[in-house]
């Protein structure tokens, strides 16, 4: 029977995310759900499955210090309240998932001239509702360019979900479409859109470090 080491120690502010130990790949892995990010400097795997969502995956590639997120702009499609008078409030939101994480990179030894970045998600797959991974894609596109960060990959669009490993030590990633229906993701996306509705960030200015 294999004797399964410690975790490593996570960084303060993540025990809440659930990490496990992996028998394929030898490693831990740290499971984040819709609203969640994780960022590591050690030798482990950051994993999440996006539907309408999408997660942005960084590292510092000269130190191994990276990180993957999981968001969706709240949008109008749900609740006009979200309109064209709020535009600003939905960027915001978005901002904020990039940068709360970018700047945990970099509070941790990482710089911004050495980021790398790959993108995906942002499928149409909540029923009915098919603006949601468009929005999510034109933003987070849109970001990376204003921000000028180094983009080399990206697996957007499209119709299906998808289970995204993350290797931030290497900057490898492993992306799996999944073909059959997986009600599990849509209900989760959905009940967080509806989060995001009834509770918005309303945080101030957001500044990345140096």
């Amino acid at each position: 029977m294999q004797n399964i080491p410690p975790p490593p120690r996570a960084y303060f502010g993540y025990e809440q995310i659930k990490r496990y130990w992996d028998h394929h790949y030898n490693s831990y892995v740290a499971k984040i759900l819709p609203g969640e990010f994780y960022v590591t400097a050690h030798d482990e795997i950051i994993m999440t499955l996006v539907g309408s969502c999408v997660s942005a995956c960084i590292r510092d590639a000269v130190k191994g210090i990276g990180g993957m997120n999981h968001f969706m702009l709240p949008t109008g499609t749900l609740d006009q309240k979200w309109g064209h008078t709020n535009v600003s409030a939905a960027s915001r939101y978005g901002c904020f998932a990039m940068e709360n994480m970018i700047n945990e990179i970099l509070k941790h030894g990482g710089r911004r001239e050495h980021l790398e970045v790959k993108l995906f998600g942002g499928g149409n797959v909540m029923a009915n509702i098919t603006s949601i991974g468009k929005q999510n894609i034109e933003f987070v596109r849109d970001y990376v360019q204003i921000e000028h960060l180094n983009l080399i990959a990206e697996d957007l669009g499209d119709i299906y979900p998808r289970k995204i490993l993350y290797f931030p030590k290497t900057g490898r990633v492993r992306v799996k479409k999944l073909h059959a229906p997986e009600q599990t993701i849509i209900a989760r996306e959905q009940a967080y859109q509806q989060h995001l509705e009834q509770q918005p960030v309303s945080g101030g200015d957001i500044e990345l470090f140096d």
